[in-house]
C-alpha cells in the first residue's frame, strides 16, 4: 500500500505541489466523490480555495456505456465526434440525453454546495485533483471542459496513476502530476489501505470546512 487513505494521499500529493503554495490565483478543484478528500488536503496545504467540479457522461441512447460526450460544471458540454459522426446522432437525441444528465448534475451541485455558484476559473491557476487514474476518462473530460473557461494554467494532479494514462493526459493539460505510477497498476484501490466510498455528506462537509477556513484566513 502506498497510502493509508485519501487524507494521507492528499497530504503526500500536496508536498509535490508546494511551488503553488500561498499563491493568490491558485484554485483547487476536486472530482467527486473520491477526489474531494484528496483535494481538501491539497487546498489546505497550499492555502487555496477548494471547489468541486462535476462531470456527467453522455451515453449513447440504448448503449449508455458508450460515451458520446460529457457535460461539466459551468454549463460546459464536450462531444466525442468519433462516436457522434459514425452513429449519425441527431442534435435532438444529444440534447435529450444532455438535458437528463444536466438535471442530475444540478441536483448533485445543489447537494454539494447548496445554491452557491461555482468558483470562477478564468485567468486562474487551476489544479484538478482526483484520488487516482485508471483510464483517466473523467479527468480528460474535466480538463477539456475547464479549457473552455480559459484558466491561466491547468494542472492535473493525482496520488497514483496507471503509467500509460498519466502520459496520455499530458497532452490535455499544462502540467500533469502523478505522484507515483506503479507497474503493474491494475486498479486505483489497490494502492490504498482504506479505499472506502466517499459519501455525498463527506463531500458537503469538506467543502464547508474549506470555505470556512478560507474565510478565516482572508480575515486575518
Amino acid at each position: 500500500m502506498l497510502f493509508r487513505d485519501r487524507t494521507d494521499a492528499g497530504q503526500q500529493l500536496a508536498q509535490k505541489l508546494n511551488a503553488y503554495a500561498n499563491s493568490p490565483d491558485v484554485l483547487v478543484l476536486g472530482l467527486p466523490r473520491g477526489g474531494v478528500p484528496v483535494a481538501f488536503e491539497v487546498a489546505k496545504a497550499l492555502k487555496a480555495p477548494l471547489d468541486v467540479f462535476l462531470v456527467r457522461k453522455l451515453g449513447v441512447p440504448r448503449h449508455e456505456e458508450l460515451a458520446m460526450g460529457a457535460i461539466a460544471s459551468g454549463g460546459v458540454r464536450v462531444l466525442n465526434e468519433d462516436v457522434v459522426k459514425p452513429l449519425r446522432l441527431s442534435e435532438e437525441k444529444i440534447n435529450r440525453v444532455a438535458a437528463k444528465e444536466q438535471e442530475e448534475l444540478e441536483r448533485r451541485e445543489k447537494a454539494y454546495r447548496d445554491d452557491l455558484p461555482p468558483l470562477d476559473v478564468c485567468d486562474r491557476t487551476v489544479i484538478i485533483v482526483d484520488d487516482g487514474l485508471a483510464t483517466g476518462a473523467t479527468m480528460r473530460v474535466a480538463a477539456l471542459a475547464l479549457r473552455q473557461q480559459q484558466p491561466k494554467k491547468l494542472i492535473a494532479a493525482v496520488p497514483v496513476s496507471a503509467p500509460k494514462t498519466c502520459n496520455l493526459l499530458r497532452a490535455e493539460v499544462d502540467e500533469m502530476l502523478c505522484a507515483t505510477t506503479p507497474q503493474p497498476f491494475h486498479a486505483v484501490g489497490l494502492w490504498y489501505d482504506n479505499f472506502s466510498q466517499t459519501t455525498d455528506e463527506e463531500v458537503r462537509d469538506l467543502l464547508k470546512r474549506a470555505s470556512y477556513e478560507q474565510s478565516v484566513a482572508s480575515s486575518n
